[in-house]
């Protein structure tokens, strides 16, 4: 378990146009137009767009596969993966949305993007960026509800999420189960404003209302990090000892660092942990017996149909404004992946890398998003 210990060590969009047409109500695609005009270029008009995908941190085993995913969909193109341009926000809104305006100065727009844009509030800024300069933009992950793609014609291509509520009081329920519906639990969370971290604690939530005497004793954002949840778990062990008898991980790699910190007092194995992502290693600590479940979303076709919305509605190859809100706003697939089912999935998903046709836009959806 080595991989757990090297994995610890290891200007604002001038928005005068936008607030000036809200101002005469016009809103949605005719406000986009305001801003764009002059500037915006016709679907099918960008021959060889650049593909760019901005994300946090390849570090992270789950924005690895996310970003491999994309580099499939590049090399489909019989491009090599080098010419996938990264822009990595290291957890930043502020660098990534200077990172796209950059991104978008140097390639005058011809541009197809790719983006979590981090935090939710930051997707608006980055979407009128790009439709500013006329290039094309699919979003995953985090953006607020008010924000929809058909309210800017084809350039702002698509929003895909993963309903996080249901798998993850699935989870929970399964960590509640395996402590026999009593006891306590402490659990760690992501970034506050982010989608997933919301939609996952919810999820905890549901499950804690059919098991009236398991405790929650203390839940705290360790914001995806391995190392900060590391230090976290450390804390809950001191404060509650012998008292803890599960934890909640929205998320693999801060399980990776409570099973670090359970290992440090000979725990591990002892206080069954549930987490979510499905990564390589998780389904690996499922088959050790050190983490009871995760929960895949395939970011691997996740990260290369993203990319290849965008680019296909920059090349024109369809036209995101003649397709229905469903194909538009989407939830991606997810897998519950427990002791049972782990190693078909290992041998399935990680030892083998399943082949997509990045021109099946829809095909692994599941459904439209839902407020």
């Amino acid at each position: 378990m080595s991989f757990i210990k090297d994995f610890i060590e290891k200007e604002t969009l001038n928005r005068r146009n936008f607030l000036l047409a809200s101002a005469f109500g016009i809103t949605g695609a005719a406000a986009a137009s305001i801003v764009g005009a002059g500037r915006a270029h016709a679907a099918g008009a960008i021959e060889d767009p650049t593909i760019a995908w901005s994300y946090r941190d390849r570090t992270n085993p789950y924005w690895n596969s996310i970003v491999s995913g994309g580099e499939s969909f590049v090399e489909s193109l019989g491009k090599p993966k080098s010419a996938l341009v990264h822009l990595i926000n290291e957890g930043s809104s502020e660098k990534s949305l200077a990172d796209v305006k950059a991104l978008l100065g140097k390639t005058d727009g011809k541009l197809a993007l790719a983006i979590d844009a981090n935090d939710s509030p930051n997707a608006r800024p980055v979407v009128e960026a790009v439709v500013a300069k006329g290039a094309f933009v699919s979003t995953i992950w985090n953006k607020t509800d008010d924000l929809h793609p058909w309210d800017f014609g084809d350039n702002y291509v698509s929003h895909m999420s993963w309903s996080d509520i249901g798998p993850a009081e699935q989870t929970a329920t399964i960590l509640l189960k395996a402590m026999g519906g009593k006891g306590a639990i402490v659990g760690l969370g992501g970034i506050a404003s982010n989608n997933p971290a919301i939609e996952r604690r919810t999820g905890l939530d549901n499950a804690l209302k059919n098991f009236p005497d398991v405790k929650l004793l203390d839940y705290q954002a360790a914001d995806w990090d391995t190392q900060k949840a590391n230090s976290i778990m450390s804390s809950y062990l001191t404060r509650f000892g012998d008292e803890i008898t599960g934890v909640f991980c929205a998320n693999d790699t801060m399980a990776y660092g409570v099973l670090e910190a359970l290992r440090a007092e000979g725990l591990a194995g002892q206080i069954p942990v549930v987490a979510y992502d499905g990564n390589a290693q998780a389904v690996d600590l499922i088959l050790a017996g050190e983490l009871l479940a995760t929960v895949s979303t395939n970011p691997h076709w996740g990260g290369g149909i993203t990319a290849a919305l965008a680019y296909y509605a920059a090349t024109g190859a369809f036209k995101p404004s003649d397709e229905p809100h469903e194909h538009r706003e989407f939830n991606g697939p997810t897998v519950l992946i427990t002791k049972a089912d782990a190693e078909e999935f290992k041998k399935k998903y990680i030892d083998a890398t399943p082949t997509y046709d990045w021109k099946d836009f829809w095909g692994p959806s599941a459904g439209p998003i839902t407020y």
